[in-house]
């Protein structure tokens, strides 16, 4: 009875590489496409994908990824004839490659999530073939020396490979590698080893087997690397932390073919550095996971909260005349350090925009050749960075603006030339540091423009006579101006999905300015992080909340001069109160009957101005209790989210305080006795 073979340990390395492999995969499909558009070769960018895709197709084997295996072996064979052709591609390769990378990328997915694989898909693998057919290099024949259950887990083609590889003196090997305790207090672990080999020559299979463990232990894995190289035993031996005794030759009766159907690619075929085999791990970079940094994000709000407990001790004791002149100096420090530590953590967490937008021009060439328009893409990403948290949330807000700028904004090749424009549309993508917490992020395209007589009509409301109106309108839930659903637009979602995410979740703003004729531009303001806030927080209902600052517009006394009731009364027979501000007179409500509370107001309360769209709101509370940085933990379970709060956190008392969304609180069922 065989022991089971387990490398769940070796899961999360892979994918985070494969996941590196992909991105630098996806860059390489962008460039060789332009270079396309261009009428130009790009052989360096081909070479690139060429070693991604090898790389992913060993780490793959190596935890039994067969199907991606599978798919990266056909795409490396025809990435293979087009380098030996200078980076000629057949024509719709980059349709299909652009089809795998997305087969593939879902099969990662399953590996990340435990699911069963689904098999590779034929017609993508037929396709791969078809295109390579006339590419492909003659098979060369011959036998290799390896025992039946290695030889069954190649394909055709990696036997193949391992065949052509020869020559040049270059011959294939197989080696062990057997992880151990002692080996990977070394450093010696099965990445670093491929690594390493991926050095020496073509690293074209890596193999887990089980070694039976003794007296009931457990089985222990074990690598089996096949490669082609002109590297000695020597090397190869200490690049796998083993004996040269253990490198043996895996070749033999080969038949020789001619000199020029040779496609080994070999560093002496170009003095370049670029050509060399490349690792993303290069330098001095570790790869840490982000619940690792959330959990020292936690840590540090335990830290924030302490310090702001030992604040009141202190101030209990100036209570008492007690000398804290030493303390106070002492917090003083303290907070310098623990703004040192918050920093140091957040750069951890910050990634380059330019990463976030990776995927867009491969997005925007598969939904212009699906509408049948000619689009161009230009992205100016600069060095900016947001938080992982806050790119997770932004990228299918960017998906959703751009579908819509191909899909709605963007006229056909004819309707651009009936207009005087250039059959080509173009698409444009800038982000740039609005400030030291935001960041600007503009769409913009030189499309038709937004129809807004058609879509108050498909609204059924009054014309709107402002760009903030027009976009008030189109991000209705369920509002479409297509009379005809496609494969990626017309039922009704979309804009609202993306108010909700950048203004409710985000807590950012979006604007919006278009001219008929001329085109559309949507800007995103958004917080650079979504963990740590500014807030003003204050007292409604005998509770504490706090505000982000971000959303307020302004902060003032109430006075009974200022307030106005409005000659029709509400729904439930109530005054409506209004408040005279600067000139404009806002709607004024009480956040504690907002949210169920019993009210006792305060002599002289306090109003919070928020604007959200084109309206201003004063909301009254109590009383302003100050301003704090505070860690942010979001509401993520479904059965405690309620609309108009968007987190919670802890100003040092020991209690969670809610995070208000406080125009949101005007939208929803007054929810009676909602406490802090």
């Amino acid at each position: 009875m065989s022991q089971r073979l387990d490398v769940s340990e070796f899961l999360t390395g892979y994918l985070a590489e494969a996941e590196e492999h992909l991105a630098i995969a996806r860059s390489c499909l962008t460039t060789i496409h332009a270079a396309i558009q261009r009428s130009e070769l790009s052989p360096k960018s081909v070479r690139e994908l060429f070693r991604s895709i090898h790389t992913l197709k060993g780490l793959s084997s190596m935890v039994g990824a067969e199907p991606i295996v599978q798919l990266t072996h056909e795409m490396e064979t025809l990435l293979r004839a087009a380098t030996k052709a200078g980076g000629d591609l057949p024509a719709g390769a980059i349709d299909i490659v652009v089809a795998s990378l997305g087969a593939i990328e879902e099969r990662i997915s399953q590996v990340a999530k435990r699911e069963p694989l689904t098999a590779a898909p034929k017609a993508l693998l037929d396709a791969l073939g078809e295109l390579q057919f006339e590419g492909r290099p003659p098979s060369q024949k011959g036998t290799l020396d390896l025992d039946d259950e290695t030889l069954a887990k190649l394909s055709a083609g990696e036997r193949e490979e391992l065949l052509q590889g020869l020559g040049g003196g270059r011959r294939a090997v197989r080696v062990e590698f057997v992880p151990s305790q002692k080996l990977s207090s070394e450093g010696f672990n099965i990445t670093k080893v491929r690594s390493e080999l991926t050095k020496l020559g073509d690293l074209v299979k890596v193999l887990p087997r089980s070694i039976p463990g003794a007296a009931g232990n457990p089985a222990q894995v074990a690598f089996v690397l096949l490669l082609v190289t002109s590297a000695d035993d020597d090397a190869i031996a200490a690049a796998c932390a083993t004996t040269p005794e253990e490198v043996r030759a895996i070749a033999s009766s080969i038949v020789p073919l001619p000199a020029a159907s040779s496609v080994a690619m070999e560093a002496t075929n170009d003095a370049s550095g670029d050509d060399l085999e490349r690792s993303p791990r290069q330098g001095d970079v570790l790869r840490v996971e982000v619940k690792r940094l959330d959990e020292a994000l936690d840590g540090l709000s335990s830290l924030v909260v302490s310090r702001w407990r030992i604040e009141r001790a202190v101030w209990k004791l100036d209570e008492e005349h007690a000398n804290t002149r030493e303390l106070k100096n002492l917090l003083l420090e303290n907070g310098r350090q623990l703004r040192d530590l918050r920093a140091a953590i957040m750069r951890a967490r910050m990634v380059p925009v330019s990463e976030l937008l990776e995927r867009t021009p491969l997005l925007v060439r598969g939904l212009a050749r699906s509408s049948n328009k000619l689009v161009r893409l230009t992205i100016e990403a600069g060095t900016s960075e947001l938080d992982k948290s806050v790119v997770d949330r932004l990228f299918p807000v960017i998906v959703h603006l751009l579908r819509n700028a191909v899909d709605h904004a963007l006229e056909t090749p004819e309707g651009r030339k009936a207009a005087g424009k250039p059959e080509e549309g173009n698409i444009r993508v800038t982000c740039r540091t609005q400030s030291a917490t935001q960041l600007a992020l503009v769409i913009s395209d030189d499309g038709r423009g937004v129809d807004a007589a058609r879509v108050a009509a498909r609204a059924k409301s009054e014309m709107p006579r402002t760009d903030a109106e027009l976009l008030a309108l189109i991000t209705r839930s369920g509002l479409s101006t297509l009379d005809k659903a496609t494969h990626t637009s017309g039922r009704g979602l979309g804009m609202d999905i993306v108010k909700r995410v950048v203004e409710a979740e985000l807590g950012g703003e979006l604007t919006m300015q278009t001219e008929r004729g001329k085109g559309t531009t949507f800007t995103l303001l958004v917080p650079l992080s979504v963990t740590i806030f500014d807030v003003f927080s204050f007292s409604a209902g005998g509770n504490t909340y706090v505000v982000p600052v971000s959303t307020v517009e302004d902060l003032i006394e109430v006075s009974s001069r200022s307030i106005v009731l409005a000659p029709n009364p509400s729904a439930d027979g109530n005054a409506v109160r209004l408040l005279r501000h600067r000139g404009q007179t806002l709607p004024l409500y009480r956040v504690d009957a907002l949210l169920g509370l019993k009210s006792s107001p305060a002599p002289t309360p306090k109003a919070i101005i928020v604007r959200r769209d084109t309206q201003s709101f004063a909301f009254e509370v109590d009383h302003m209790l100050g301003q704090k940085e505070v860690v942010v933990r979001p509401l993520r379970d479904p059965l405690v989210r309620v609309r108009g709060i968007s987190g919670s956190t802890d100003l040092g008392d020991g209690e969670p305080t809610l995070v208000l969304d406080l125009p949101s609180l005007l939208y929803r069922p007054t929810l009676q006795g909602l406490a802090s």
